[in-house]
């Protein structure tokens, strides 16, 4: 027995440069595979050779069943297939569809001349498409192109989706997709050709009742028993899109309960520096307030003999300085204003007025400009005494 025609097969090196080249090509000529998936179905098809060598990846021209027509990889040859204690190769194309490998490929039978399809058969069409129980149940990433072939080859030896046409040749051969093990040719004496090794497509009238009833409540059960799994895959499916979908408004709303926790945290930590420069400016209140007790006391023993001017000290040199230069700038106002109502009245000539607003106005520049300075000396001032104060604070955070 000889097994049937093909192209010679290639060893894993040129497998390798074959399949880089052909996946890496840009431009129109490129496999319309998205560039993420690219590398995995390069490690589909390497493990799928090397496992199986009867299988070669190829290009070639795929067509959609709306009429589009696209260029894919796909994996042709044969696969093995144990049937009553004999191996036979079954062929086969594997296409890698656009989606793969996040969807299932698309596998068909390849008949030979001498071949035909089983009809009906449960995983095989009349048009050659398989459809098998893993090709339904495909899961990404977890399932591809070995375990594909494996299952393929389980489904097909309960029942052979293939078989030998008769022949008028009285010396015939066995099915031309192959055997590995050479069973002994069987003595018929009336038959013109040898019984295909797959059975025929119906049951001989001889085949026992109970076996084919046997057989039909298998097949029976197993359709049953696919349609409850397919039911449930769904059901967990939508269970599994509204797990995620309420993980996602939790996650959301774990984001807005940080961001508004951060947002306490910041508001606290204001309040508490508030809190210390409240707690420091009372502490020097309460200083100033025993300082200046007796004062007050004073004060109030000797009403008759106060003198205004002696109210208010200065604490320091900048305070007298910027109490100095306000009451220059305010005295200064009162006199601009004096002016301004004697100009009216005519008791002041009009170049007289303009010659004194112009002395005062520069003079009162020259004071406001000397309390702004002062003014920025005591901030620094009250900026460094707040500092020392800092350490010894009465508030303990």
């Amino acid at each position: 027995m000889v097994p049937p025609p093909s192209t010679p097969s290639l060893d894993s090196q040129q497998i390798q440069q074959f399949l880089s080249s052909v996946l890496s090509q840009r431009g129109p000529s490129s496999l319309p595979y998205t560039e993420d998936s690219k590398w995995l179905i390069r490690q589909h098809l390497l493990s799928l050779t090397s496992r199986y060598p009867s299988l070669q990846p190829k290009t070639a021209t795929f067509t959609h069943n709306d009429g589009r027509s696209v260029n894919l990889l796909q994996a042709d040859g044969t696969i093995p297939m144990p049937y009553q204690g004999v191996t036979y190769n079954i062929p086969i194309i594997i296409w890698l569809i656009e989606s793969y490998p996040r969807y299932p490929p698309v596998v068909y039978v390849n008949p030979t001349r001498d071949m035909i399809i089983k009809r009906p058969h449960p995983h095989v069409s009349p048009s050659g498409l398989v459809s098998i129980p893993y090709l339904q149940n495909w899961i990404y990433p977890s399932s591809n192109l070995v375990d594909l072939v494996v299952n393929l080859g389980s489904a097909f030896s309960h029942d052979p989706p293939l078989y030998s046409q008769r022949r008028s040749n009285p010396n015939p051969n066995p099915p031309n997709y192959g055997q590995q093990q050479q069973p002994p040719p069987p003595r018929l004496a009336a038959a013109g050709y040898p019984p295909s090794p797959y059975g025929r497509a119906q049951p001989s009238q001889t085949e026992d009742a109970a076996e084919v009833y046997r057989r039909n409540a298998v097949n029976k059960l197993v359709e049953m028993v696919h349609g409850d799994i397919v039911k449930m895959r769904k059901e967990r499916e939508a269970e599994m899109e509204g797990l995620f979908s309420a993980q996602g408004v939790l996650r959301k709303r774990e984001e807005e309960v940080n961001k508004g926790l951060k947002e306490m945290q910041d508001e606290k930590e204001a309040l508490e520096q508030q809190l210390q420069v409240v707690l420091m400016s009372t502490d020097v209140l309460a200083g100033w307030v025993r300082e200046n007790e007796e004062k007050i006391k004073n004060l109030g023993n000797n009403n008759d003999n106060v003198d205004v001017d002696e109210v208010f000290h200065c604490a320091d040199v900048l305070s007298k300085q910027m109490l100095d230069c306000t009451a220059a700038d305010l005295a200064i106002e009162d006199v601009v204003y004096s002016l301004d109502k004697a100009l009216q009245e005519g008791a002041v000539p009009f170049d007289q007025y303009l010659r004194n607003v112009r002395l005062l106005s520069r003079e009162q520049f020259f004071h406001k400009a000397t309390a702004a300075k002062v003014r920025a000396a005591q901030m620094q001032a009250q900026v460094a005494s707040m500092a020392a104060r800092a350490p010894h604070s009465y508030y303990a955070p």
